[in-house]
């Protein structure tokens, strides 16, 4: 291999798979390093790190709808996804995948998060500069600083104020990496089109952490409105099936046509959030949100929709009902297009990498 080297490591799935947040993240930012020349791998397991359950057969799935070519064997899988050199193997090898790697390149800049990352961190830093990825504040995001990563990466100002990093550990604020959205036709807010009429309510993620006790509520109390939903984590439609306002899309990766066909999100989390992706990807397409006041959902919204406490639900029919949607998703655009930019020079500027590879 000749140039710069990352290397991507962590005990979930590497792309293209998409869980959340942290997933979406990750790749982008791996898709940034190829794109500025640099020789990217991805080292990740098939079998998901809290419950050991088999991911391979997705996987499996996966490349070959997509029409990727891939190797394995002895359990492990391999492939390229978007110029990434991608590695998928059981629990049991990630670290062994990651010192066969460490031992061969030497790679200049090592990312790691979420479960286990501690050990990776640990077992990196003895070739590479560390970064560890705080992709939330609870403690399985925050177990990475235990590994004494070089740069803890707070995905948002919220995130950092929590962090207590140890000594010889530098945290940085590092917005999530944002995709432009896709040209198509896209509907301006409050417009409607043959399959979407004006007023549309969406949300992604619709679980109890996430605030569907809330959600349930507005549902019931706003029959006019029509709501889709869309699967998060795991599959709640049943819990939606007599509401004749809803709409329930299984999970997706192609997001662009739901955020079209609304002129709403709704953020009503019960949970402290780090910086949830959905509310600035939804802002580039000019829909507002209306979100909870916990954790990093007002850093995330800004003044490109409204913020309420998540118990109040009198407040979040009549934002619902009332809520500029034209003048806050023209200012939710206005805040989400600055995230839609270079990471690289800020990880620079961080002393992660050298400033003649950033660009």
């Amino acid at each position: 291999m000749t140039g710069p080297t990352v290397v991507f490591a962590w005990r979930r799935t590497p792309p293209p798979l998409l869980i959340g947040g942290a997933e979406v993240s990750q790749q982008l930012l791996a898709e940034e390093f190829v794109r500025a020349g640099w020789t990217v791998i991805y080292i990740g397991s098939h079998e998901a790190p809290w419950n050991g359950s088999a991911q391979v057969g997705h996987l499996r799935k996966h490349l070959l709808s997509h029409g990727t070519e891939f190797e394995e064997a002895s359990g492990e899988v391999r492939y390229r996804w978007n110029g990434v050199s991608c590695r998928a193997v059981p629990q049991d090898r990630v670290e062994k995948a990651l010192r066969e790697v460490l031992d061969e390149v030497r790679p200049e800049l090592v990312v790691t998060s979420q479960e286990g990352a501690a050990d990776i961190a640990a077992l990196a830093r003895r070739t590479s500069r560390v970064a560890g990825w705080l992709h939330s504040v609870s403690a399985n995001s925050h177990g990475v600083l235990h590994g004494g990563p070089h740069v803890a990466l707070a995905t948002s100002k919220f995130v950092a104020g929590r962090t207590q990093t140890p000594a010889g550990t530098q945290t940085m604020v590092l917005y999530p990496p944002f995709a432009p959205a896709e040209d198509g036709p896209a509907l301006s807010a409050g417009s409607a089109g043959p399959d979407n009429r004006s007023g549309g309510v969406l949300m992604v993620n619709p679980i109890p952490a996430k605030g569907s006790a809330l959600l349930h509520q507005l549902i019931a109390r706003l029959p006019g409105r029509r709501f889709t939903l869309v699967e998060g984590w795991w599959d709640t439609a049943q819990e939606f099936v007599d509401y004749p306002n809803v709409h329930w899309v299984p999970r997706t990766y192609a997001m662009d046509s739901l955020y079209a066909g609304s002129d709403l999100l709704l953020v009503p989390s019960q949970v402290e959030d780090a910086f949830p992706r959905v509310i600035v990807e939804a802002g580039l397409h000019g829909v507002a949100t209306i979100g909870s006041s916990r954790g990093g959902i007002p850093e995330a919204v800004g003044k490109g929709g409204v913020i309420l406490h998540p118990d109040d639900v009198d407040a979040w029919v009549q934002a619902v009902e009332s809520a500029d949607r034209t003048g806050l998703g023209q200012e939710a655009r206005r805040r989400a297009v600055p995230l839609v930019r270079p990471c690289l020079p800020e990880l620079a500027a961080a002393g992660l990498i050298p400033a003649a590879a950033a660009d």
